[in-house]
């Protein structure tokens, strides 16, 4: 099991370098994919035009735009709350992006009262992700949304 209060210290330290959403979201996607294990997929989508658009991660090539209430990364938008995913194949409307993906976790990122994007992290393993780490990551997106800057 990770440690996700030092995950949610070491985001907020990268914050203090530069909090401008680029380098410090593609920070935070690379320090998740080396904190979690079994992920094929960490990164961001970011609201614009009223849908999500790709922003910094990494894993594989990924869906550009996803409408919002679409695939899991659309409900959590729609319904502003976490999809903890454990067979993405049984969630209505799924977008495969990746077909290796079997799991999913996707977290709200908010600023101002409003959603502006969300957390979206994918693993091979059917069930990957508990609620353990969905309170871990809960700290570490209260980290993001504390120190994140857009524009």
């Amino acid at each position: 099991m990770p440690n996700y209060d030092l995950l949610a210290r070491q985001i907020r330290e990268l914050a203090q370098e530069e909090p401008w959403y680029v380098p410090f979201l593609s920070n935070v996607s690379a320090l998740l994919w080396d904190a979690l294990s079994d992920l094929n997929w960490a990164g961001f989508y970011l609201m614009r035009d009223g849908r999500l658009v790709l922003g910094p991660f990494q894993g594989k090539v990924a869906c550009i735009h996803i409408a919002v209430g679409k695939g899991v990364c659309g409900t959590a938008v729609a319904e502003d709350r976490v999809q903890r995913v454990p067979d993405v194949h049984r969630f209505p409307g799924h977008i495969a992006c990746d077909s290796a993906s079997n799991s999913e976790i996707v977290l709200p990122l908010h600023r101002n009262g409003q959603v502006v994007g969300v957390l979206d992290i994918d693993s091979p393993l059917p069930d990957r992700f508990s609620p353990e780490d969905e309170a871990g990551l809960r700290k570490a997106v209260g980290e993001i949304e504390e120190n994140l800057l857009l524009g």
